[in-house]
Formats: C-alpha cells, sequence, structure tokens
C-alpha cells in the first residue's frame, strides 16, 4: 500500500536534529519546507528537495496556511549555559517563538504538532530511569523554557484541538549521511571527544570523577540522531491514525534506556578512532546529575518506536565519520 503523500513545514530543519527528520521525511516521499533563521543552523544542512525558507518562526504565520498536514517543530535556542547567562533570549525565542507559531497554527487550520522537547525538563532525577511522570524541575532557563512550551502545548491541545507529540530528548548523538553535529561553541561530549582525536583540542576534560557510579563519572543516555528522526515520523503516523487523537498532547521520553559514563564514552572514542585521547580531571559542574537515563516505555507502547541503533560504538563511528569529513572538508 502506498503512503499518501504528506506537506510537512520542518521549523529549525536547517540544525541538526531539524535537517535529519526532514530527509527522513523526503526519503518517505513527503513534501517539506523547512524555516530556519539560521542563528544556528547552516543552509547547505538543508537536505536536497526540501523547500527552504530563511525566517523566524515567530513569523510562521506569513508562509503557514492550510496547504500543510502538520508542523515539526525544531526551531530552539539550546545552550544550557548561555541560558544561564542570558536567560531572555531563551524565553523571547523558545517560548515567545512557539506562542506566535500556536496561533499560526490555530489561523491556518493545521491540527498535528510534533514538538522537540528534552530531558532537561526533569532537572536532577529523583530516580532512574526516567519516566514522564517524574517531577519536572529544571535547572536552567533552556529547560524551564522548553518545560514552559509543553504546558503551552497542552493547554493548546485542550483548548483548540490541537494534536500534538512532545518528545523529549536525553543525549542526541552520531550523524546521518551529511548531516551531523555542529554547535558553536560546542557543548556536548562525543563530539569535543571527537575534536581531541582530530587534532583539534589537546585533552578532553572529565568533570568531576567521584560520582555515586562505577566509574566515578557521570552517566548519560546516549541516543542514534538517527533513530530520534524515526521517532518523529512515528509520532506523526500516530496523529495521522488517531491514535494519538485531536485535543491529547502525548509526551515521550527518547532515549536507549542504557547509560554510558564519560570514560566510557572517551573510552569507545579510542577505539573507534584508534587515537589517544588525553583526559583531563576537572572539578564537578554545578547542576551535572550523576545518572540521566530514559525510560522509553511510553514511545514504545504508543508509538511502537525502539531504537535500532543501540550500541555506543555504532553512534561514535557516525558522529567520527562526518566530523572526519568536516574537517577534511575545512568546515570544522
Amino acid at each position: 500500500m502506498t503512503e499518501a503523500v504528506k506537506k510537512y513545514l520542518v521549523t529549525g530543519g536547517a540544525g541538526y536534529v531539524g535537517s535529519v527528520v526532514a530527509a527522513h521525511l523526503l526519503e518517505r516521499g513527503h513534501r517539506v519546507t523547512v524555516l530556519d533563521d539560521l542563528s544556528t543552523g547552516f543552509a547547505e544542512a538543508v537536505p536536497a528537495g526540501a523547500e527552504f525558507i530563511e525566517g523566524r518562526v515567530q513569523d510562521a504565520a506569513k508562509w503557514l496556511d492550510d496547504s500543510y498536514d502538520g508542523v515539526l517543530h525544531f526551531a530552539a535556542f539550546s545552550q544550557v549555559g548561555e541560558s544561564v547567562a542570558d536567560p531572555g533570549k531563551y524565553w523571547e525565542n523558545n517560548v515567545g517563538g512557539t506562542m506566535a507559531l500556536l496561533a499560526a497554527l490555530r489561523s491556518a487550520g493545521v491540527r498535528k504538532l510534533v514538538f522537540s522537547s528534552t530531558a532537561a525538563t526533569y532537572g536532577e532525577p529523583e530516580t532512574v530511569p526516567i519516566t514522564e511522570t517524574a517531577p519536572t524541575a529544571p535547572t536552567s532557563p533552556y529547560g524551564a523554557s522548553k518545560l514552559a512550551v509543553d504546558h503551552m502545548i497542552g493547554g493548546e491541545c485542550t483548548a483548540h484541538g490541537l494534536a500534538a507529540v512532545s518528545l523529549r530528548y536525553f543525549n542526541v548523538a552520531g550523524a546521518y549521511g551529511s548531516l551531523g553535529e555542529r554547535h558553536e561553541p560546542e557543548s556536548h561530549l562525543i563530539p569535543l571527544v571527537l575534536q581531541v582525536a582530530l587534532g583539534r583540542r589537546e585533552a578532553i576534560s572529565v568533570y568531576g570523577e567521584d560520582y555515586p557510579t562505577p566509574d566515578g563519572t557521570c552517566v548519560r543516555d546516549y541516543i542514534h540522531v538517527a533513530d530520534l528522526a524515526e521517532a518523529h515520523l512515528l509520532a506523526l503516523d500516530a496523529m495521522t491514525a488517531d491514535t494519538v487523537p485531536a485535543g491529547e498532547h502525548l509526551i515521550c521520553n527518547l532515549g536507549n534506556g542504557n547509560g554510558f559514563s564519560v570514560r566510557e564514552v572517551v573510552e569507545t572514542v579510542r577505539k573507534v578512532t584508534g587515537h589517544p585521547i588525553p583526559e583531563i580531571t576537572a572539578p564537578r559542574r554545578a547542576g551535572d546529575p550523576a545518572v540521566l537515563v530514559a525510560s522509553a516505555g511510553a514511545a514504545r507502547e504508543r508509538l511502537g518506536w525502539t531504537p535500532s541503533r543501540p550500541d555506543l560504538a555504532d553512534v561514535v563511528a557516525a558522529a567520527w565519520a562526518f566530523a572526519r569529513q568536516q574537517h577534511e572538508g575545512g568546515r570544522a
């Protein structure tokens, strides 16, 4: 049975996760429009075949109309440290931008939304693995802004019959072909360790080695970006099939359900790249929980999603291929 071709708006589709999701949508035969202001994204990351509009999510009403079947929303600032230093930037863009987008959805009669949320909404968890019923207590304006958006979406669903799925990511990594992770400044562990392997950084800093974990370093749940993208398509399928009906706001955690310590990540990079990775032990960073691991039971039960690339070495290998491609091309 041939799948019906649908048309989707992908806000922030020139960024890391947004571009990979846009590519997956195109591979399924759908029509895709990417809306991105390129403040953190890259025009060359917009997949071939997608229409590209350079613009702000705050102005989505200029382009969104009833020809669209749904919206996938990735347009947000995501640097925790920056959000602490400049919280207003995060409230204005992440919350204000989404408020404008929700109004545009309502005006256009577009009734399906997938939102890129985050495990940062939970803050320091009381128990792990973390379920969607865990208390939300974000420790940064970034996490607080994403939680505020989740609340706004819930209200929109109840009041105006929107069907929505918020996907709370844990640690996204890896690459999908020529689409991968590029942040400036970079703050994520795997790309930072790969910079050491490329000779762009002398050593990797390990922040704290006295946590109550097997090797004393923080444990995190890593998920391949292609697995993440597939969850977004399953979320759209669930809304199309009315498994997530109009008026419901479904929240799902996305992670492997397995944790890897900082030292395990560093050792995996050594094995994958064949490079020595010098370490520097540094003091703990404030607000770093010892363990963040997802329970992805809701995504499995409601969306039928299970990660097909759970091996950390596969995640690192994909990220390494992309990092070398960027380095050799002079773009990293």
